[in-house]
């Protein structure tokens, strides 16, 4: 019989998929699910479903959104931040997406790698483009250094660009987002709502 799953689709250098995963993790545990996670560019998402990229928005959007809600949540989840945007947020993390995809292709569970990425890259300022910096958090981590170069491999680039084009026609248009038996739930201050739903789904919504 299978383990029922929670669907984790993120970015490796995702805030609010910082904020979340360690609740995530607590609740995969307490309602015996298993996390699959879905590593995702976050750019081609957000302009297939119309919206406008996190840095073409307007400058009060961004402080309240990248800031005010950000120290809001890392006092509510007990998690320090460095009180600003990483130095290196804007440098290309999809190599790190798929450092944690060659992890699980080789046999590795992804979650805790991932939490060590988002707490580096958030809590410490650590640049996930950085080979140097990848590798350092495979070694703490006990995992082999050949996943950096296994990333790169076709296997790895077809399964980043596969997860892409799930989460586009699940229609999944930020990190994190998270499934329960196909209900969808955005935000991670959305995991009570997915706790309750481990225990029982909600009712549809008729035409949704």
């Amino acid at each position: 019989m299978s383990v029922p799953l929670i669907e984790h689709f993120f970015s490796a250098h995702s805030a609010f998929a910082w904020l979340g995963i360690r609740r995530l993790e607590a609740v995969a545990l307490e309602r015996g699910r298993r996390i699959r996670h879905v590593p995702v560019p976050l750019d081609p998402l957000i302009e297939a479903a119309g919206a406008v990229p996190f840095r073409a928005r307007p400058p009060g959007h961004a402080a309240h959104f990248f800031g005010r809600e950000i120290a809001r949540w890392s006092e509510i989840r007990g998690r320090p931040w460095i009180g600003r945007t990483p130095t290196h947020h804007h440098a290309d993390y999809h190599l790190a997406n798929r450092v944690l995809i060659a992890a699980e292709i080789a046999g590795h569970d992804p979650g805790p790698l991932a939490a060590d990425m988002l707490s580096a890259h958030w809590e410490a300022d650590a640049d996930l483009s950085d080979r140097g910096t990848l590798s350092g958090l495979l070694a703490a981590r006990g995992l082999p250094d050949p996943l950096i170069a296994a990333a790169d491999a076709p296997e790895a680039v077809q399964r980043h660009d596969a997860n892409r084009d799930e989460a586009i026609t699940r229609s999944v248009f930020g990190s994190p987002t998270y499934f329960v038996d196909g209900d969808m739930f955005y935000g991670q201050d959305r995991l009570d709502q997915v706790d309750r739903a481990c225990l029982r789904p909600y009712a549809p919504t008729p035409g949704i």
